[in-house]
């Protein structure tokens, strides 16, 4: 027989959630049977995501009306944002998957391989409350989270972008230094003494110089070609974490927008 699987936007009802109370619909003889996941605090989930964006952004204002004291406190009192979002998701009916029977057992290590699994494959929501319900008519998991761009990459993508431009600016030195060989005595061909041979020249003068040119060529040729692949690496590096970055503010603003990211509904 085919299950179907639906995903919809929940109301975010923590308290429900976590059975602070007891709706109609609920019986209070199979509550043992749910599962949670996860609960935290929502405001020590705001700390520890956003406190340290929040004191780089603080740090750029010169007027003090325009800093956030609490970015927890501001995102609860505005109206054009959530504090997060719920999803939830369910296998089947009450027909087909009902609670009280094996094909509910079966939705239930369905629903728990899925959860398992869901932060790693959204790392860019931050999950903080998540249970899964079985003393209803079906078996569905709610999960809470915060959507929040990853501090980590944007991190990353700054350190790189600090390491090719120390790469260029060791490219410009070298480049720099290299000129320096035309004015330096050292390696200055000096003029032939008056009771010195040709022979003698060549051989003690002309070509130690030229072999020592030869391995300073050699060198700064492999520095180069070193420096250039360096900097194309790091580059491309960069491109793929700014991709990963506008990848990311894109599914949140997609979010944001009521679009449905991420909710689907499959067979």
């Amino acid at each position: 027989m085919e299950r179907t699987i639906s995903a919809m936007i929940g109301k975010g009802s923590v308290r429900h959630n976590t059975r602070a109370f007891t709706a109609k619909n609920v019986d209070k003889n199979r509550r043992a049977d749910n599962m949670g996941f996860c609960q935290e605090d929502i405001k020590q989930v705001y700390h520890k995501l956003f406190d340290e964006a929040l004191e780089r952004y603080n740090a750029k204002q010169k007027r003090k009306d325009r800093m956030i004291d609490d970015y927890y406190e501001k995102i609860r009192r505005g109206k054009q944002e959530k504090l997060f979002r719920e999803v939830i998701f369910q296998i089947g009916n009450k027909d087909d998957m009902n609670a009280k029977n094996e094909d509910g057992l079966l939705a239930k290590r369905i629903l728990t391989e899925f959860m398992d699994e869901f932060q790693a494959r959204n790392p860019n929501l931050y999950v903080f409350s998540a249970h899964l319900h079985m003393d209803e008519e079906t078996p569905h998991l709610h999960i809470d989270f915060v959507p929040y761009i990853n501090v980590q990459l944007e991190k990353q993508q700054k350190e790189l972008k600090s390491n090719i431009e120390k790469m260029v600016q060791s490219e410009e030195v070298l480049q720099r230094d290299v000129r320096k060989y035309d004015e330096a005595l050292e390696w200055q061909l000096p003029e032939p003494g008056a009771f010195t041979s040709a022979k003698a020249f060549r051989d003690k003068v002309v070509l130690p110089l030229v072999n020592k040119l030869k391995s300073l060529v050699k060198n700064l040729t492999i520095q180069c070609v070193r420096l250039k692949e360096e900097v194309l690496k790091l580059r491309k590096e960069k491109r793929e974490l700014s991709e990963s970055v506008e990848f990311y503010k894109a599914k949140i603003r997609d979010m944001n927008e009521g679009t449905g990211a991420v909710a689907g509904k499959g067979g």
